[in-house]
């Protein structure tokens, strides 16, 4: 079986320097992170890959045309309402937003910074699959080193973890990608995908602006804007080589459910 590639970008409100204390007005974090995703698109439409973007409906409200045409090629799915508050009920509002503005189903979740939710109260909002856990240990941030880290069914919603390397769970996230040496989070990567056959890997347009004017950490900050999008091009160039990029939902129909774990 090819192994598949499962690349996905969290499109939110700029939010992340009001967590260390600066205030932003929304037109700022709007247009941080508008000019980041007019240049993942860009990269994605020169090497003719898709992708699956986490859009808060905050967001794509104030960006419907940018959302069509991204509608166009890739998969759009939920990042619930705003970046920075969240209700239960914003589960179906964001969901609703979303597919009026698209005119198509909105079938998969991701809960911003990945902190926890309620399974079932995503499967009751109609969604069909939920990326919205990192299962290993980060301090201050999560512990789920006892959740599987390949994707499982809660009743019958498909969960989708973001990926880790086995053994050891070494995230594979956007902050691994960008601080760790590009040659060990590439062996990092094969040796994933080829423990798993599948890789899941997340990042944020606003990653590829310049944001070292902004206060941030060091390990935050490091590596913006066009260093960080020449970094993706080339890993992305290097790991297309390994498998075929899918969207969320390519990649549920490919799974046999014969073969996830089932927790009730």
């Amino acid at each position: 079986m090819d192994k598949l590639i499962l690349l996905s970008f969290d499109v939110e409100e700029f939010d992340v320097p009001e967590e260390y204390g600066q205030t932003l007005s929304d037109s700022v974090k709007f247009k941080v992170s508008a000019e980041g995703l007019e240049k993942v698109l860009e990269l994605l439409d020169r090497l003719n890959i898709r992708a699956t973007f986490f859009i808060t409906a905050n967001f794509a409200i104030h960006h419907p045309s940018t959302m069509l045409e991204i509608a166009k090629k890739h998969e759009i799915a939920s990042h619930g309402f705003y970046h920075s508050s969240f209700c239960v009920e914003d589960l179906a509002r964001s969901k609703q937003a979303l597919e009026e503005i698209m005119h198509q189903e909105v079938t998969g979740f991701r809960m911003a910074r990945l902190q926890p939710v309620s399974d079932r109260e995503i499967q009751q909002a109609g969604y069909q699959y939920n990326s919205s856990m990192n299962p290993t240990y980060l301090p201050g941030r999560y512990n789920n080193l006892s959740k599987p880290r390949i994707p499982y069914h809660s009743d019958r919603l498909l969960n989708i973890p973001v990926s880790v390397t086995p053994l050891i769970r070494f995230p594979l996230f956007w902050l691994s990608f960008k601080n760790l040496p590009l040659p060990l989070y590439k062996f990092a990567s094969r040796i994933t995908l080829d423990w798993d056959a599948y890789i899941n890997l997340y990042f944020h347009p606003w990653e590829f602006t310049n944001i070292r004017g902004y206060q941030l950490p060091g390990y935050i900050k490091r590596r913006s804007g066009k260093e960080m999008l020449d970094r993706l091009e080339n890993y992305l160039i290097w790991i297309r080589s390994l498998g075929t990029f899918v969207t969320f939902s390519e990649f549920q129909e490919s799974l046999d459910p014969g073969n996830l774990f089932k927790i009730l």
